[in-house]
């Protein structure tokens, strides 16, 4: 595990809503496993997060104490201004034995902060790392009179299967005692994570500056874990 900068801090952003309690007791453990100090902050996050190792943040509910999407849109698109990975935790995240990191990755343009993030999170726990690439057929496939043939499909599969172990290659070589599932699945990119999302501590995914919250908002209206958006 590589040396952290001792001046950095986990902070936890709560609205004394339902969910505060939850988020402070998983970034205080976040913390504790990174042996870093924990600042709970009621409110919006502070302006200055340059010392911010992560930002955790619990999210509205609504009346029966589910997270309330809505009113969270507002939220989700500010977190595109801070420049330190930001943990987003629906109310319904359970306490459990972590079994896996799950980072949902893009083949073709890896975010390379968040496979890092990733790997991390998954050395500190001691536990596996499942990487899975969403991928679609290519658009030629549409105009196939007879349906795909069994022999097409496997080759672009195949392909995505090599493209997912080259952009993970790296981070292997970075963190060798990481154990790593690669999987390569035919749906969204949404759809795919949840499916895959059963045992997660956490679900990892990169995000671009002023990128829309709608994919984000279609984890955490079914993610029963904590999702981190890393810059």
């Amino acid at each position: 595990m590589e040396a952290i900068a001792v001046s950095q801090v986990v902070i936890a952003c709560v609205n004394r809503s339902g969910g505060s309690r939850t988020a402070v007791e998983w970034a205080a453990h976040e913390a504790s496993l990174r042996e870093l100090p924990l600042e709970v902050r009621y409110g919006s996050p502070p302006d200055d997060l340059s010392t911010a190792a992560m930002l955790v943040l619990d999210l509205p509910t609504t009346e029966d104490d589910t997270t309330d999407l809505a009113t969270s849109s507002a939220a989700l698109t500010s977190t595109t201004a801070f420049a330190c990975p930001v943990v987003l935790l629906p109310v319904a995240t359970p306490a459990r034995r972590a079994k896996q990191i799950t980072l949902g990755i893009d083949a073709r343009h890896p975010a390379e902060q968040a496979i890092d993030f990733a790997f991390g999170a998954a050395q500190v726990r001691g536990v596996r790392l499942h990487a899975v690439h969403a991928w679609e057929l290519p658009s030629c496939a549409a105009g196939l009179r007879f349906g795909i043939p069994e022999e097409d499909r496997a080759t672009w599969e195949d392909h995505e299967v090599q493209l997912l172990a080259d952009a993970l290659r790296p981070w292997r070589v970075k963190y060798p005692r990481v154990p790593v599932l690669e999987d390569v699945v035919l749906l969204t990119p949404a759809d795919a994570l949840l499916h895959h999302a059963e045992g997660a501590a956490l679900l990892v995914v990169g995000r671009g500056s002023g990128e829309a919250p709608g994919f984000v908002q279609a984890l955490l209206r079914e993610a029963r874990s904590p999702v981190a958006l890393v810059p």
